[in-house]
């Protein structure tokens, strides 16, 4: 059996610091702020057991490209390969939360009824909160029926700064 090489690298912005692993596939990990190198690694590990993760900028750069204009306000959407496993039901929701336009916000309920299951708010909540790819599966966008901020995998005060930086109120 082959080994599957994951090439990692972090991102030290002013404005946040990211930690983004990619396969020859896709992205597979993009963590936010209270992420950390250790996390990705474990992430990788538990997904592709066999894995080798590999620290490589030069691999990684086409990705954080993307990341680091998005953090600089100079891009609204992301148009990277994505090399992520989960349960049909969690690749349902973030497909859905692929929808969710730069600048705006959806509520657990509007995503439930947008994949067709209205009673799957709860489930929907957990499958937001196992997305691996912070910012790029745009799970921030994701608000409370009522508009307040719930919860945030990255921590809310991480899922603040991603609205305040696209401009949207809460």
């Amino acid at each position: 059996m082959k080994q599957k090489s994951i090439y990692a690298s972090s991102i030290n912005h002013s404005y946040m610091d990211l930690y983004i692993a990619a396969s020859d596939k896709g992205l597979v990990f993009v963590g936010a702020q209270h992420s950390s190198m250790e996390e990705l690694k474990q992430y990788c590990q538990k997904q592709y057991p066999h894995c080798e993760v590999v620290e490589n900028d030069l691999f990684i750069s086409p990705y954080s490209s993307q990341l680091i204009e998005y953090l600089d306000g100079k891009r609204k959407q992301f148009t990277l390969p994505f090399d992520i496993s989960g349960t049909p039901f969690q690749l349902q929701v973030w497909n859905e939360l692929c929808k969710i336009p730069f600048g705006k916000t959806a509520t657990y309920s509007e995503v439930a009824t947008n994949i067709g299951n209205p009673k799957a708010v709860r489930a929907v909540g957990g499958a937001i909160g196992s997305n691996p790819l912070s910012i790029v599966i745009p799970c921030h966008r994701v608000i409370g029926k009522n508009g307040s901020l719930t919860g945030y995998s990255g921590g809310l005060d991480v899922k603040k700064r991603l609205l305040d930086l696209e401009g949207i109120p809460y």
